[in-house]
């Protein structure tokens, strides 16, 4: 009985020992399935994160390059891209928001639509910096033209302002009296009041002068006085006086005379003679005497004559 009790046991020990050893082996079994499954999912979060990766660094690229691009666009137009630059400053801003998003916590699909948005806003940049480089382009065509017109109707102007001076020298030339058949001496005046001519200063009473005034239809008919000046050799007019009365200006300069002549002008030649008395007291110097006729700023008359 007893031997039969442990018998009994005996293959109570053996079936505890096997149920153990499968539940071991059991064990071993899912631990071994658990470590191949997880070895499996950490090379597939591996893959995820490489392509996740992946997909970060196309993205980086793919903003790097429309940015470079957007700044050689902008370095091209120069000055111009001024006009847009509050879209410039939208781009910018919307770059530095996709930029930060990449740097750090983000999502493809969500940065992917940010970044498309950027680009049409680009775009339309580019398109509206071209419409303004052609209107500017047009502009500037325009200008040059215009600039080419101007500079045509000015020369246009400045010949006809120099036709028109011309003409008025012309006219003014041709409105100013001549003299001709101009004679000068010196006389000698005797008791009588006849003349005698000389050349000798010691003989010498009066210095007269003759000249045609010649005949002008452009000239104003009228009232018209007539100056003369008798220059010695040393320069000094030989003048009745000092005084005011006896001087006249021309081209805003007074000057002193010999003698004056006043006649009524009325287009046509007119002989003229104008004297020249010396006083008792007044000594003449020898050498050449010049003499110049004067109608207002006109000096109308020149010639000379010698004195022994």
């Amino acid at each position: 009985m007893e031997d039969q009790n442990n018998g009994i046991e005996e293959i109570k020990h053996k079936n505890n020992n096997l149920w153990m050893y499968i539940v071991l082996i059991v064990l071993a079994l899912g631990i071994i399935g658990l470590s191949v499954y997880m070895i499996s999912i950490k090379k597939e979060l591996s893959g995820l994160v490489a392509e996740k990766e992946s997909q970060r660094l196309e993205l980086v690229e793919e903003l790097d390059s429309l940015m470079r691009e957007h700044e050689s666009f902008k370095i091209s137009y120069g000055e111009m891209s001024d006009s847009l630059v509050s879209m410039d400053s939208l781009i910018q801003s919307n770059a530095k928001e996709i930029k930060k998003l990449l740097d750090y916590k983000w999502e493809y699909y969500k940065i992917k639509k940010k970044l498309s948005r950027l680009q049409i806003v680009s775009q339309k940049y580019v398109r509206q910096m071209d419409s303004l480089y052609t209107v500017n382009s047009t502009l500037t065509e325009q200008n040059l033209q215009m600039k080419e017109e101007i500079q045509i109707e000015r020369r246009r102007n400045k010949n006809l302002a120099q036709q028109k001076d011309e003409l008025s020298n012309k006219v003014e030339e041709a409105s100013i009296l001549g003299s001709y058949n101009i004679v000068a001496g010196a006389y000698r005046v005797k008791g009588n009041g006849s003349e005698v001519k000389t050349d000798k200063i010691r003989r010498t009473d009066r210095i007269k002068i003759c000249f045609t005034l010649s005949g002008n239809s452009i000239v104003a008919p009228g009232p018209k006085s007539i100056y003369l000046r008798i220059a010695q050799p040393d320069k000094k007019i030989l003048s009745k006086g000092r005084g005011d009365q006896y001087t006249f200006v021309h081209k805003g300069e007074t000057l002193q005379y010999s003698a004056r002549k006043d006649i009524d002008y009325q287009n046509e030649a007119v002989d003229i003679c104008m004297r020249w008395n010396k006083r008792s007291s007044q000594n003449l110097k020898a050498g050449v005497y010049h003499i110049d006729i004067f109608d207002g700023d006109a000096n109308i008359g020149h010639t000379t004559f010698e004195l022994k």
